[in-house]
């Protein structure tokens, strides 16, 4: 019985057809969070504000994890 309740998420895979070949899911959340973060360095930049906010190698990563995981949540529950 644990199995199967365990094995309850396993139902379809996330994956779009696109021109007859499937892609996984994760690799459009991954790229909109690419896209995001890249967006807000050069937001940040314009505005002066790229000082204040940390270390790079720790925000824009960061950023880009939680647009990645935002989007899944939103579009592929």
């Amino acid at each position: 019985m644990a199995a199967v309740v365990a094995a309850g998420g396993c139902q379809r895979a996330p994956t779009f057809d696109i021109l007859g070949s499937f892609f996984p899911v994760w690799i459009f959340c991954a790229v909109a969070g690419i896209i995001v973060a890249a967006v807000a360095r050069e937001i940040f930049m314009h505005m002066k504000f790229e000082t204040e906010i940390g270390p790079p190698v720790l925000v824009y990563p960061s950023l880009a994890a939680l647009v990645a995981f935002v989007t899944w949540l939103i579009f592929f529950r």
